[in-house]
């Protein structure tokens, strides 16, 4: 009897120490793999606002290196459309986290883009030439498709009016329908797409779209849902509530 308690004391023992080895084994390799992985995170956006800024051929692989000398990262009140400076104190701002904290937020008034607060401070690229000056302006969006939210970066000529490029980067759409918001086709008629007119909103996502009109875009095919979410997105991100007052006042030209 003895000897069996010595049996079943020792095989405790010995799972109780592979299971500690193995947590301690796993510990240090997510704490190893932290950097590394921030690292692929970070290229993986730059490529993104690259490839808004119309930059991602010319990088020739240089992701880092090309953001470092075209990409300037600027900080906006949303509330005035004013730069302000970085509310980390030169550490990396998360617009997205800043959105979930009261503090640093507001909640969302009369709109169906998809989510409840928003962050007072937004980050913005100013996309440069070798001359300094600025030929694009990226902005941040987001909003709900069908199925979760979608982001992505507009891309808006130094006119403050004129559509470059709509990259969305993350989405969970139906392959084929709503998840053809990347197919580069799609992607393709919102270059030289106006956004506003007489100060007001006017770009629509709607069916059957005449590819001469400077106001509108072809809807997805048989993704409603999505089509509307893409039009919501924008309606409030465009709008006095997101990077309207910042588009107004054009302060990239100062």
């Amino acid at each position: 009897m003895s000897a069996k308690k010595e049996t079943l004391g020792k095989t405790v023992g010995i799972v109780v120490a592979v299971c500690l080895v193995c947590s301690i084994v796993v510990s240090g390799a997510a704490v190893g793999l932290r950097s590394l992985q921030q690292t692929n995170a970070a290229l993986d956006k730059q490529s993104n606002i690259l490839a808004a800024a119309g930059l991602l051929a010319d990088a020739k692989g240089d992701i880092a290196g090309t953001y470092e000398a075209r990409i300037e990262e600027r900080f906006v009140n949303l509330e005035t459309g004013d730069y302000v400076e970085n509310p980390q104190d030169y550490q990396t701002y998360d617009m997205y986290k800043a959105a979930k904290d009261p503090a640093t937020s507001t909640k969302v008034e009369n709109s169906n883009v998809g989510f409840q607060r928003k962050p007072n401070v937004a980050s913005v690229y100013l996309v440069e030439n070798e001359a300094n000056e600025v030929t694009r302006i990226i902005i941040p969006v987001h909003g709900s498709g069908l199925w979760d939210l979608m982001y992505g970066f507009l891309a808006i000529d130094a006119d403050g009016n004129t559509v470059r490029e709509l990259v969305y980067y993350q989405q969970k759409e139906t392959p084929g329908l709503g998840g053809e918001v990347q197919n580069p086709d799609w992607m393709a008629k919102w270059d030289g797409k106006k956004l506003y007119r007489d100060g007001e909103v006017v770009i629509e996502v709607k069916k059957n779209a005449s590819p001469d009109n400077p106001y509108s875009v072809d809807a997805l095919s048989g993704a409603t849902l999505t089509s509307n979410g893409v039009q919501n997105t924008l309606d409030f991100w465009l709008g006095e509530q997101g990077f309207g007052p910042f588009l107004s006042k054009q302060p990239w030209k100062s």
